[in-house]
């Protein structure tokens, strides 16, 4: 009878050893990867990385033909130095010799003038004295008003000719000049985004096309797994999520993995996962699940790979 309640003692023992832990769940690593793509269609011309290296911030990527983007480019640049020229010109009155025609004409004109005047007094008298008649007086004073106006004309186009363009000219010759430069830094913004560079320091995860293949516009070409950018993702049952909150921490332990591993709780669902299409009650509140994630701490957590299964146990409540 001894040896029974011993032996009895001794598998109730075994299978308290085989109670699996209620504060332990399986998770999994998963990383948040940069997609690193260029907005436009175009053949890849060169990668400059491989799969597996490590690239600093700012390092080259890969390259896409830009022919088209610098042809447009050239075009704009064209099109701003037009523009700049006419603003320039209506801003500016006529040419030195322009003007210096205007000028000779102006004193053939003032020449004339004086000429009529002059004949037309003389005539005034012998109209008086009776010598010639009143109609070739009127014929005249006609010629010496037309040379009065031909003056009066040839100085207001002086004047007009010393002048810049009307405000209005010189606002739209500005408006299209700056529009100019706009199409510019648009062509040069295209052109440079023809090739991409790693926008933080990471590890090329992998390598999506290959050189003289056609890449659609914001098609992923090189992925990346940035430094700290590891994460566990896992699914806590209920009755745990009492004992989870943001900022919490968690042990974590995987086949090979360092002692000692820990992750930093910074998301928990609000909402319950796989769900069962029935009412809440004690059997089916036991399927409910949150998803969970946490940030990895420590250098040796870069020692995880993507994919890979790990055991996450709550600490123990103080």
């Amino acid at each position: 009878m001894r040896t029974y309640l011993l032996c009895l003692l001794a598998a109730f023992a075994l299978a308290g050893c085989d109670r699996p832990d209620p504060a332990a769940m399986t998770g999994w690593v998963e990383a948040d990867l940069v997609y690193v793509s260029a907005p436009a269609a175009g053949m890849l011309q060169q990668i400059e990385v491989k799969r597996g290296a490590r690239v600093d911030a700012q390092a080259p990527l890969f390259y896409l033909d830009a022919d088209a983007e610098s042809l447009s480019r050239l075009q704009s640049e064209a099109q701003a130095a037009q523009a700049q020229a006419q603003a320039l010109n209506l801003k500016s009155g006529r040419r030195a010799p322009e003007l210096a025609a205007v000028a000779q004409q102006l004193a053939q004109a003032q020449a004339a003038q004086s000429a009529s005047a002059a004949a037309l007094a003389r005539n005034e008298q012998l109209v008086t004295q009776g010598f010639i008649s009143a109609g070739v007086l009127d014929e005249l004073g006609a010629a010496a008003a037309r040379d009065a106006a031909r003056v009066s004309e040839l100085q207001a186009q002086l004047k007009v000719a010393q002048l810049a363009a009307r405000p209005q000219e010189i606002a739209a010759a500005e408006a299209a000049l700056r529009a100019a430069r706009a199409q510019i830094a648009l062509a040069t913004w295209r052109e440079e985004q023809r090739a991409q560079s790693a926008p933080v320091a990471a590890l090329v995860y992998d390598v999506l096309y290959r050189r003289g293949e056609r890449v659609p516009a914001n098609a992923p070409v090189v992925v990346l797994l940035p430094d700290g950018a590891l994460k566990l993702r896992l699914f806590a049952p209920q009755a745990l999520l009492a004992r989870i909150a943001v900022d919490s921490r968690v042990a974590v332990s995987c086949d090979g993995c360092p002692p000692d591993l820990a992750a930093r709780v910074t998301f928990v669902s609000p909402q319950a996962e796989f769900t069962p299409p029935v009412i809440y009650s004690n059997d089916s509140r036991s399927k409910l699940v949150f998803l969970v994630e946490a940030r990895l701490e420590g250098d040796a957590a870069q020692q995880l790979k993507p994919g890979q299964p790990v055991d996450v146990r709550l600490e123990a409540p103080r």
